[in-house]
């Protein structure tokens, strides 16, 4: 049984692969009415793209939209890895942590 990489350990190119192959089976799952398969592919994606990023180039106390949520505001505490945590600007303001993917500049 192979050892699976982390995100963290893979090349750009790897990344890329495995982005491609998560929307692939998010895809089929999706065309297979497999709901909770297709989310789960979807937030494995999401994670994925996320190690494409640069955290430097998100700051504490910014404020950004989250992708897929218009009119949804995302103001970042602080930063660790590749996750903002912090809380939803229009939302019960509990802490939250959210891969940088899911933020838009």
């Amino acid at each position: 049984m192979s050892q699976e990489k982390r995100y963290s350990e893979m090349s750009q190119y790897e990344l890329q692969q495995e982005i491609s192959k998560l929307n692939e089976k998010a895809r089929k799952a999706e065309q297979m009415g497999m709901v909770n398969e297709f989310a789960v592919m979807e937030r494995k994606a999401v994670m994925a793209r996320s190690y494409l990023l640069n955290p430097d180039d998100y700051k504490a106390g910014e404020i950004y939209e989250l992708e897929g949520d218009p009119g949804t505001y995302f103001k970042i505490d602080y930063m660790n890895g590749v996750f903002a945590w912090g809380f939803r600007l229009n939302g019960d303001k509990a802490e939250e942590a959210i891969p940088i993917s899911m933020l838009k500049k």
